[in-house]
This record gives structure tokens, C-alpha cells and sequence, in this order.
């Protein structure tokens, strides 16, 4: 039996998940807290922030996240291929930075104008 908190929402639900018995979650009061669960023991995967180079803007470095949830054990290697990046102002919130993370099919996105 693993013990985690759900961090879905901001009630913090304290969730059981028995992995003997096909990942049964308890403790959730809504059912993002089993889906969290469950994905948390199976597939853990986390959205990535970061920052880039940015030339010719009001500020030195531009705050990038990942469009959408990659695999956690991606994180490291994600963030890697952020070294080399450098923006050119105009940068706006949305453009995308690198396209496809890691083979993911998930883009780096820009989170700021500059």
C-alpha cells in the first residue's frame, strides 16, 4: 500500500493506492484523486518549467513550460535540450520554443511576452 498526497486540486486529499489490488485508490474525494492515483504509481508525469536566453527584449531570460505532461523520468533530458535555446524578441505567450520534447510530441511553450 503507497501513501501520497493528491496535488490535482487544492484539498490535498490523502490518498491510499494498493497496487495488490489492481491499483485501488482510497481517500479521494473526487475522481481526478483516483485517476492521480493511479497514474501516480503507473505513469508519474509532470509539466516542466523552465527559462531560455532571450535577446533584444526587457528581460534576459524567458519563462518556457511544457504544453502538456511528459514521462518524469524525462525531466532531466527535457530540460537539457533548453541549454542551446536562445529567443529573439519578440517572443509572445504561446509561440512555441522546441516543438516535439524528447520525442514526446509535446512542445516547449513560452509562458510571457517579451
Amino acid at each position: 500500500m503507497k501513501e501520497l498526497i493528491c496535488i490535482v486540486c487544492p484539498k490535498g486529499c490523502h490518498l491510499q493506492v494498493d497496487e495488490d489490488r489492481n491499483y485501488a485508490v482510497s481517500g479521494n474525494s473526487c475522481p481526478r484523486g483516483e485517476e492521480y492515483g493511479r497514474m501516480e504509481l503507473t505513469h508519474p508525469t509532470r509539466v516542466v518549467t523552465s527559462t531560455v536566453r532571450c535577446t533584444g527584449g526587457a528581460h534576459p531570460r524567458c519563462p518556457v513550460k511544457t504544453e502538456g505532461p511528459i514521462p518524469k523520468e524525462l525531466i532531466f533530458q527535457a530540460v537539457r535540450c533548453l541549454d542551446g535555446v536562445e529567443l529573439t524578441a519578440p517572443v509572445r505567450t504561446g509561440d512555441v520554443v522546441v516543438a516535439d520534447v524528447c520525442g514526446t510530441g509535446v512542445p516547449f511553450v513560452a509562458t510571457r511576452d517579451l
